[in-house]
């Protein structure tokens, strides 16, 4: 199956320990089949004695228990160093399957997400790949254990006797048909129970990162209504996966014991009839056990080779998917760029049938600013997404000093560009591991003069335990302000040639609007800068405005020329300061 085809390969770097764990499982094997022997012989000689052939020879029995319990310790360290093997080899497998995913997660581009619940990819990565322990570290090492036990045994019953021996063989087609029965059936079932784990997960993935807005909008018992009929739904799910296994369990022992009354049956009266010594009829009933014991732990594996399989399937759809922005071969490695950024009769939809940028053309030179303006949803983020190659292009060419980025390696275009936001993202770690995120090398003083330089220095002391206090999950702990100045000093730390602000200063108050713009006209310094802004005051000093309507260029100059065509930057300039009129009016 392709699902195995595509898991199995991470199985390979610690084949020797599969191996080694066979070895051990082949002992306690060996170990199964000797005891029964054993006993066999006490049988024998006990049944001499009854005859009258022979003395007792208490020499033997002492014999033969001190072989059973060796026998047994034996089994004993074999069964440790199976299971201890063979789990070390399956989650270092599961480890490599899930750093894997996660590598293929982070090469798929920012349309890959747009319709992706974090919850569900999360589930992928460490609910479906658990089930992957069971696949090597039993079923595989089960299958080939128990086929040669299965062999094993059937080999000592013929030696004993061949009819009652084939005898024993009656049920086993109905039990292999058992078996693929089972597995067609239930596999379905058990993928929909991890679709289902995965949809709770990302509910409560959900939940948990928006409890600010539950709590702000008493949704509280909304949002348990609706996690618990989730809840419900996945319980369901593993229910109906459940009832198939709980049937198919007992179905299955009741067919293999068929076989001790076969035994019981016929060997019974072979005995009985001398055809049939009492140690080999004493021993085929030992041996029976064994004989049945493989097929029903086949049948017993088969249920989590089902899980595994269903959570497979959901694995190698990530494994499998190709990203949308790739490399060419050999790609252009800029080291560091001047900073002139060119685009060329761009066009760009993120749904087929609605357009979001259309014939865009453009030329910001190294160390200028380039303003975007227009209303919400006008494709001025869309720009700045496309130069760092979130997405491309459907139409038209993104150059940086001359060169198509498609051309350059991701690693080096991105090192290129520092970009500043207004939904900052803050990792939950230390001041100091923020700061550093885009320059791991930077000394101390080098983040202490981007900390000052983004004016973050002083409040940053003030925190408990300076650089090194704890911030929280998207610094949760910190103020709108404080979070977007530490992301300032990321960039400033970064030192890249090309600078993206988004709407950087558009959530703080005056303030610390003053202090973020005289941190960013610091960033800016010889700088190629990409502004989008909605107070139009932050970029009256930009060196080309441009002016963006439905998708397309409507105007283009700077502040005074733009003015003075009396267009739409003009009559957004008017509202922004009548609006700025009213307020101080109002204090």
């Amino acid at each position: 199956m392709k699902e195995l085809k595509a898991i199995l390969p991470f199985a390979k770097p610690y084949r020797w320990w599969i191996v080694a764990a066979t070895v051990c499982m082949l002992l306690v094997t060996a170990a199964n089949l000797t005891g029964p022997w054993l006993i066999r012989s006490l049988v024998a000689m006990v049944e001499d004695l009854a005859a009258g052939a022979g003395a007792p020879d208490y020499s033997y029995i002492t014999y033969l228990a001190l072989s059973i319990v060796a026998v047994y310790i034996i089994r004993a360290l074999s069964k440790f160093g199976t299971d201890y093997i063979s789990h070390c080899a399956a989650w270092n497998m599961v480890r490599d399957i899930r750093h894997r995913m996660y590598d293929a997660l982070q090469r798929m581009s920012m349309r890959y997400y747009s319709d992706k619940q974090t919850g569900d990819l999360m589930s992928r990565v460490i609910n479906d790949t658990r089930t992957f322990e069971v696949l090597l570290a039993h079923a595989i090492p089960t299958v080939v254990v128990n086929g040669i036990m299965l062999v094993g045994v059937f080999v000592i019953l013929s030696r004993m006797n061949l009819t009652l021996a084939m005898l024993t063989l009656i049920p086993v087609p109905l039990l292999a048909w058992m078996v693929l029965k089972f597995s067609k059936i239930s596999r379905p079932l058990f993928r929909i129970n991890q679709e289902k784990v995965g949809e709770l997960n990302a509910i409560l993935q959900d939940n948990f990162s928006g409890i600010r807005e539950i709590k702000a909008f008493t949704q509280e018992e909304y949002e348990s209504r609706r996690t618990g009929a989730a809840l419900a739904v996945q319980t369901r799910a593993m229910l109906r996966a459940l009832k198939v296994t709980n049937a198919f369990h007992p179905g299955i022992e009741f067919v293999a014991s068929l076989g001790t009354v076969i035994v019981i049956f016929f060997g019974g009266r072979l005995a009985l009839g001398s055809y049939l010594p009492m140690q080999d009829l004493v021993a085929f009933l030992l041996y029976l056990n064994i004989f049945y014991q493989p097929i029903m732990a086949l049948g017993q594996i088969n249920e989590g080779l089902q899980q595994a399989l269903g959570s497979a399937e959901r694995v190698v759809e990530i494994l499998q998917a190709q990203p949308e922005i790739r490399e060419i071969p050999n790609p252009v490695h800029l080291r560091r760029a001047r900073g002139e950024v060119e685009f060329r009769n761009v066009s760009f939809r993120y749904v087929d049938s609605i357009p979001v940028l259309k014939n865009i053309s453009f030329t910001v030179r190294p160390g200028e600013t380039l303003a975007l303006v227009g209303a919400t949803g006008v494709g001025k983020t869309t720009i700045a997404s496309l130069i760092p190659r979130f997405y491309d292009p459907d139409e038209g060419e993104i150059l940086i000093d001359g060169i198509d980025i498609r051309k350059l390696s991701l690693n080096s275009l991105r090192r290129q560009i520092s970009l500043v936001s207004q939904d900052v993202f803050l990792f939950n770690g230390t001041v100091r591991e923020n700061i550093l995120y885009g320059s791991p090398g930077a000394s101390q003083a080098e983040i202490i003069a981007a900390a000052k330089a983004a004016n973050a220095h002083d409040f940053i002391m003030g925190l408990e335990n300076g650089y090194d206090t704890k911030i929280g999950e998207r610094g949760v702990k910190l103020s709108g302000g404080q979070k977007q100045r530490i992301s300032i000093a990321r960039a400033i730390l970064k030192d890249a040639p090309i600078l993206i602000l988004d709407e950087a200063t558009s959530a703080v108050d005056t303030q610390t609007e003053r202090l973020i713009q005289e941190a960013l006209n610091r960033l800016k310094e010889n700088k190629t800068a990409i502004v989008i802004a909605h107070r139009l005051s932050t970029i009256q000093d930009a060196d080309h405005i441009i002016v963006l309507r439905d998708g397309e260029i409507l105007e283009q100059g700077n502040h005074r020329e733009l003015l003075a065509q009396k267009g739409l930057y003009y009559q957004l300039c008017q509202a922004q300061s009548a609006d700025r009129e009213l307020a101080v009016e109002a204090i």
